[in-house]
C-alpha cells in the first residue's frame, strides 16, 4: 500500500503548454508518491506524452510548477530533469547494438582506471550487481544486446536507469512489443523498484496493464485531465469510459 501522507515525490502543477496555438496540455495537475506507480493513459494527442515530456526536459511548459520532494525546480533540459533524479525510458530504449550490457550501461559515462583507460572489469562487476538487484536471472553479459530478448533489453535500460540514482521514473510503453513471459518479466522489474522507493509514471495505452502494474491511473482527453483514480477502486470499463467519454466513474467522482 502506497503512503500517500506525506509529500508528493513528484507534483506537476497547473501544468499548460501550447503548439501554434493549440493547447497540448491545459491546466493539468497530477503527483506520484515514492513507491508508487501512477499511469498515464488517454488517446494518442490526448497530452499525455506532451505533459510528462515537461518532467523529462524535452518540453518547456508555458505555464505552471513543478515541485520534487516539495520544492519548486526548474527543468529545462534533459540534464536539469537528470540532476532531479529524474530519468526517461523510452520505447525504444536508446540502447547500443553492437555493445555489451556492461557498455550501455556505462555510455558516455564510462568508468576509467588510475591510467585513463576505461575499466572494462569493474563496468561488468557493477553492472552484474545492479542486475543481481533487478533480474537476478540475466545471465547475457558478454554479448552485444541486439541479441538480446525484449524484456533482457528492457533490464539494462532500467539498470542504467537504477544505477545513476533515478528516484523518479519515466516509462513509456515499456511492455508494448513483448510477449506474455517478457511483459511479466517487466512486471516483477517495476515491482522491484517499487520496492526500493522509485516512484513511476508509466505511460500505457494497454488498460489491463494499467490495473496490473499501476496503483492509480491518471486519464487525459484534449489536453486535459479527466482525473485519477485508484486502480483498486474502478474497474476496466471505468477507465475506458474516462478515456472515450471523458468521465470519471460515479464512485470517483
Amino acid at each position: 500500500m502506497v503512503d500517500r501522507t506525506g509529500t508528493p515525490l513528484v507534483e506537476l502543477r497547473d501544468i499548460s503548454i501550447a503548439f501554434g496555438g493549440i493547447k497540448a496540455v491545459d491546466h493539468v495537475t497530477v503527483d506520484l508518491y515514492p513507491g508508487e506507480v501512477v499511469g498515464l493513459l488517454g488517446h494518442n494527442g490526448a497530452g499525455k506524452s506532451t505533459l510528462i515530456k515537461c518532467l523529462s526536459g524535452a518540453y518547456k511548459a508555458d505555464a505552471g510548477q513543478i515541485l520534487i520532494n516539495g520544492q519548486e525546480v526548474e527543468i529545462n533540459n534533459p540534464r536539469d530533469a537528470r540532476t532531479q533524479n529524474i530519468e526517461t525510458i523510452y520505447q525504444t530504449l536508446a540502447l547500443a547494438d553492437n555493445l555489451d550490457a556492461a557498455s550501455n550501461l556505462f555510455l558516455g559515462r564510462e568508468l576509467v582506471n588510475n591510467f585513463g583507460f576505461v575499466d572494462e572489469s569493474r563496468m561488468e562487476a557493477e553492472t552484474r550487481k545492479i542486475m543481481g538487484r533487478l533480474n537476478p536471472n540475466f545471465r547475457k553479459f558478454n554479448v552485444p544486446v541486439s541479441a538480446l530478448s525484449g524484456g533482457q533489453r528492457q533490464s539494462v535500460a532500467i539498470a542504467r536507469a537504477v544505477y545513476f540514482n533515478a528516484r523518479i521514473l519515466i516509462m513509456d510503453e515499456p511492455t508494448a512489443a513483448l510477449g506474455p513471459h517478457e511483459t511479466q518479466m517487466v512486471a516483477e522489474l517495476i515491482q522491484e523498484l517499487k520496492a526500493q522507493g522509485l516512484g513511476i509514471f508509466l505511460i500505457e495505452h494497454d488498460i489491463h496493464n494499467v490495473m496490473k502494474l499501476c496503483d492509480r491511473a491518471s486519464v487525459m482527453k484534449n489536453g486535459q485531465l479527466v482525473g485519477t483514480v485508484n486502480v483498486d477502486e474502478v474497474t476496466d470499463e471505468d477507465i475506458l469510459g474516462m478515456i472515450i467519454l471523458g468521465k470519471k466513474p460515479a464512485m470517483a467522482a
